[in-house]
């Protein structure tokens, strides 16, 4: 190790020499007290034996997002996530902070970053979610020693807050959107209906169920439908729901017209028989869902992932515990109180109401008023596509939606 001091054309630099393993490495100072100060720094991180992250984070981001998407996303993250992440580094983070080195990262730059994401329109929840994506990328790049601290950490992210009030379909709702389908034949779809507002369950947790999940009194919950694959639920938990009654004699009817298949085999299977793709889910949802939602009157962008919410509060109109409002939707007691508070509180002191009573009520205020019933008119209403299926590229909100993966679409692949 040494310090030189070098002639240019343009005046005199100093130069530290050392040698990192197998390598003679140089590095050049305007001034001799900071090539003193480097060579100080050299010998210490030689005696601790660090001299690796002396030359650390010269690569640029671009080309750490290879490496970390190849060793660390692709072996533990779904495929979904995989799809989401990649549409969402794509878009915000490569054309942004691609070309930069690592060690040039720092909280200042993030955060101006997060500023510009904001000024060109980004809204709050896809910038939380990019700021997430980056900083589990660069503590990997601090745990791999490629720089010492994650300058993600100190800048404030977007708060979680819910944009969208949950406002749950009532059960006489359901049932006329149960009643267009059963009118068109569709009853595998009015279960379908069915299993989401009674259940409980995501759109891909139903999707997945196989007959031996249907219970005597509950449905086990321990899969779900990704981008046309079976894997793990959201939480990665396995849970059980309450079977009501009316849900109990639905099931079986299905059963019953499918020729009671056995325990193997899927309760909502695909045109070919087999798991939904997300061409599939996307058709249904435009062209079988939408209109059901028209025949029911509901005005506004209602998503199969919406009747969710009205198991929740038939279960918080009985009188349920948070607790068991958590467990059997499949979240944590704190994201239950964030996201049904106001039904919590509209619900306190009135008058409990059994579920299945609610849906018997329901269902014969439908059939007793089926003359006066009009379905929907054959001409495809407001709101609905055409025939042509949808873009299979597009992305949409719903079911685990298609989004370009990384190691196709970004550069990083």
């Amino acid at each position: 190790m040494s310090i030189e001091r070098v002639s240019r054309k343009h005046g005199v630099v100093w130069r530290v020499r050392w040698r990192d393993s197998d390598r003679n490495r140089a590095r050049t100072f305007d001034r001799k007290a900071d090539a003193s100060a480097f060579e100080a720094e050299v010998r210490r991180r030689k005696r601790v034996e660090d001299l690796a992250s002396l030359d650390a984070g010269r690569e640029t981001l671009q080309e750490f997002a290879e490496k970390w998407w190849q060793l660390h996303a692709l072996l533990n993250l779904a495929p979904a996530t995989l799809a989401n992440y990649a549409t969402l580094w794509d878009a915000h983070v490569l054309p942004r902070l691609g070309a930069m080195r690592l060690r040039d990262l720092n909280p200042e730059v993030i955060a101006r970053f997060r500023a510009d994401l904001t000024r060109s329109g980004v809204g709050d929840a896809s910038v939380r979610k990019v700021l997430a994506i980056l900083q589990g990328a660069l503590q990997r790049a601090v745990e791999w020693r490629r720089i010492s601290v994650n300058p993600c950490r100190s800048v404030r992210k977007p708060s979680q807050r819910r944009e969208r009030v949950v406002r749950p379909l009532p059960p006489e709702k359901v049932e006329l959107m149960r009643e267009d389908l059963l009118a068109r034949r569709r009853q595998r779809d009015a279960v379908l209906i069915s299993v989401l507002a009674y259940a409980g369950l995501r759109p891909g947790e139903a999707l997945a169920l196989v007959w031996g999940d249907i219970r005597e009194r509950t449905i086990l919950v321990e899969r779900a439908v990704a981008l046309g694959m079976l894997k793990t639920t959201k939480t990665g938990q396995r849970r059980t729901v309450r079977l009501l009654g009316p849900l109990a004699a639905d099931l079986s009817e299905w059963r019953l017209a499918r020729g009671r298949p056995d325990d193997s085999a899927l309760v909502f299977p695909g045109r070919e028989g087999g798991v939904w793709n997300d061409d599939a889910w996307r058709y249904w949802r435009r062209r079988v869902f939408a209109r059901a939602v028209h025949a029911a009157g509901l005005e506004g962008a209602v998503r199969p992932y919406d009747l969710r919410h009205s198991f929740v509060s038939l279960l918080l109109a009985e009188g349920a515990t948070v607790v068991e409002v958590a467990r059997q939707a499949g979240h944590s007691p704190a994201m239950t109180l964030s996201t049904y508070a106001h039904l919590f509180e509209e619900l306190e002191g009135a008058e409990r109401r059994s579920a299945e009573d609610e849906i018997r009520r329901a269902r014969e205020v439908v059939r007793t008023s089926r003359t006066r019933f009009v379905p929907a008119s054959t001409t495809t209403p407001p709101g609905v596509a055409s025939k042509t299926p949808a873009n299979p590229l597009k992305p949409t909100r719903g079911l685990e939606p298609r989004t370009p993966s990384l190691r196709v679409k970004c550069s990083t692949s």
